[in-house]
């Protein structure tokens, strides 16, 4: 996971603010495109000069980074927490792909964000934990279903990797169209697609 960084703020920036503007930069880079983005823009959606932005915000990339690594900073507090829980393998997956709708919840743009723009942001030294964060991800989840197929939970013939991706792109395509305050909640959604994907994977009694 990103290190912690040094941020180039003002120390009399307010943490509201600064929270309102990373909320207001996520929706424009995740409807837009970060490249597309500009300073000027972000401040005119946010009710302010371009050069007021500076005051909480060195750059563009800087907002970027903060949304992204507080994303994922998140995502791992979940997941982790799962993983250490001592679950079996389907019940792991369950709770990962709970947690994984409750995270679209809590950061629907950035997720949808770090879909769109993390293959070429990855390539920066800034954004290099983007790679480091997959690579966690993908060990998690192939491990998981690894586990399963050995224990005879999940079957025999399954191909991992491919149901590794066919699980991770079904859960966090869902960031493309989810609301937050919705007809139903990250965990109703995740029950669902639970039901649909175990019901193809897991063993018939």
């Amino acid at each position: 996971m990103p290190a912690a960084k040094k941020k180039t703020t003002t120390a009399n920036a307010s943490p509201e603010r600064r929270r309102e503007l990373l909320n207001t930069a996520a929706e424009i880079f995740a409807a837009h495109g970060y490249n597309a983005t500009t300073v000027r823009r972000i401040a005119d959606e946010a009710g302010m000069l371009a050069g007021s932005l500076y005051y909480h915000f060195d750059s563009k990339e800087s907002m970027l980074d903060e949304i992204l690594s507080s994303f994922l900073t998140e995502l791992w507090d979940g997941y982790g927490a799962v993983l250490a829980a001592g679950l079996g393998p389907r019940e792991t997956i369950e709770a990962l792909v709970t947690e994984s709708f409750r995270e679209i919840d809590r950061h629907r743009a950035a997720v949808a964000i770090y879909q769109k723009e993390s293959r070429h942001l990855a390539a920066q030294p800034r954004f290099g934990y983007l790679t480091d964060s997959q690579r966690k991800f993908e060990k998690a989840w192939l491990g998981t279903l690894e586990r399963g197929v050995a224990a005879g939970v999940f079957r025999a013939d399954l191909d991992i990797r491919l149901t590794y991706r066919f699980v991770r792109d079904t859960v966090w395509v869902a960031a493309s169209w989810y609301r937050p305050g919705g007809q139903h909640s990250p965990e109703e959604i995740a029950r669902q697609y639970l039901s649909m994907v175990l019901d193809g994977i897991a063993v018939r009694v």
